[in-house]
């Protein structure tokens, strides 16, 4: 997978905000502040960790609103359009192991490329 035109390319600090690259097309399960269902499909783009919080952000395709972020214990399942994976549980795990993976691989495509 090719790193996006916009997509963050490091891990950086943002004031409270530890923030990981995130690449990837994922459906959500989502569940908003008043309680209501929603399916959504986000191009992620970053996995924000901060205090209290964890977001995932990215363009919800289907939807006006753009870039946007969405509470990680609000998605009640995600699944990867990619391999088609299904995450229901411990899915802040599931994101942080994907981000972890991918800048592995873009540290070995740096180095490769010296």
């Amino acid at each position: 997978m090719r790193p996006a035109r916009n997509a963050p390319v490091e891990e950086r600090i943002e004031g409270n905000w530890h923030v990981y690259p995130l690449e990837g097309a994922l459906e959500l399960d989502y569940v908003d502040q008043a309680g209501n269902p929603s399916r959504r499909w986000v191009l992620a783009r970053e996995l924000k960790v901060g205090p209290g919080k964890m977001l995932l952000g990215g363009i919800d395709i289907l939807s006006d609103d753009g870039y946007r972020g969405f509470r990680v214990d609000r998605i009640q399942r995600l699944e990867d359009a990619e391999n088609g994976l299904v995450v229901e549980h411990n899915i802040l795990d599931w994101l942080v192991k994907r981000a972890e993976r991918q800048a592995k691989r873009r540290r070995k495509a740096i180095i490769g490329h010296r």
